[in-house]
């Protein structure tokens, strides 16, 4: 038997989302712990963090070496956060697996008060976040909105120094990390539309590999895999860089697929929002069309700032 690699980030979550990808492959085929290598890869983007991602590259700065190695054939599968996939990928690679989704929405961490409602006129938050950045100033124009790279313990670590007064991370990646205690309220979906792909793990494999393909189709979440296919042909259709600030979350229900998408611009002043609903089978469809619904009633001079 040979031993699978799994290819991840070196954070904390990714590597806690690559043991959970091997815990199910485990408990899936009856195998031992021996039979997976987990391979951590240093990315450029876990590097680069003097700048935000639109200024560096965008997405594919978490991806790009663990791709690499996935081509080269050092490592078998790689694991990676949904929400950090680049729409296109190399290739000869596929996004083919996805574990069942975690709560996708975003969790407030504040210093001395609970709600971000609750933060006096002026205050700093911290985000690296295009998306939470505009979000955050149409709910509270006064705030100051400052840069906050790095993994999650950084993240609260700058806060705990004091260069914020409040953050926003994903409430699913504090779960996975066991820190659900350092959230202090949780955004409403509603309110505060998550990342495309937030909270779902996704496995990129090599297209033609087919014991790889036999062994992660045991562990594949058909409903999840649904919904990421309409999240990501929104994104796609849109633009889906790190350039522009794109909410959207779908659910599905038996057969029944519901959307939400929604586009802001970087200030916060100005967003358009679409709800579509059909069979989840049309999950590619859907969001395609959810999003060209979007782009006609924003404009074309909406688009214009985010070059």
């Amino acid at each position: 038997m040979q031993t699978l690699k799994i290819g991840t980030r070196g954070s904390p979550l990714a590597l806690a989302q690559a043991h959970e990808t091997r815990a199910r492959l485990m408990k899936a085929h009856g195998l031992p712990e021996a039979a997976f290598e987990v391979v951590a890869i240093s990315t450029s983007g876990d590097r680069i963090q003097d700048r935000p991602l639109s200024e560096a590259g965008g997405k594919g700065l978490f991806t790009k070496e663990i791709e690499e190695a996935l081509l080269s054939g050092r490592i078998d599968i790689a694991v990676h956060s949904s929400k950090d996939m680049p729409t296109v990928l190399p290739e000869g690679l596929q996004l083919s697996t996805f574990l069942p989704r975690e709560d996708a929405r975003d969790a407030f961490i504040g210093k001395r008060v609970k709600r971000i409602a609750d933060l006096p006129h002026g205050a700093t938050v911290g985000s690296s976040s295009l998306r939470r950045q505009a979000l955050i100033r149409r709910m509270r124009p006064d705030f100051e909105v400052v840069m906050f790279r790095g993994n999650v313990q950084t993240r609260l670590r700058k806060l705990d120094e004091g260069v914020a007064e409040g953050t926003i991370l994903a409430y699913a990646g504090l779960k996975r990390l066991g820190l659900e205690n350092v959230v202090t309220d949780l955004m409403p979906l509603e309110d505060f539309p998550p990342a495309p792909g937030q909270g779902a793990i996704g496995i990129e494999s090599r297209i033609g590999d087919r014991d790889v393909e036999a062994m992660l189709a045991l562990i594949h979440h058909v409903p999840t895999g649904q919904a990421l296919a309409c999240e990501r042909a929104f994104l796609a259709a849109l633009d889906g860089s790190c350039r522009t600030p794109i909410a959207g979350h779908a659910t599905v229900s038996g057969e029944k697929l519901s959307f939400d998408g929604l586009i802001i611009s970087p200030d916060g002043t100005e967003s358009h929002e679409v709800r579509l609903e059909g069979e989840a089978a049309d999950a590619t469809e859907i969001g395609t069309d959810a999003a060209r619904t979007v782009r006609a009633r924003a404009g074309a001079k909406f688009f214009d700032g985010w070059a």
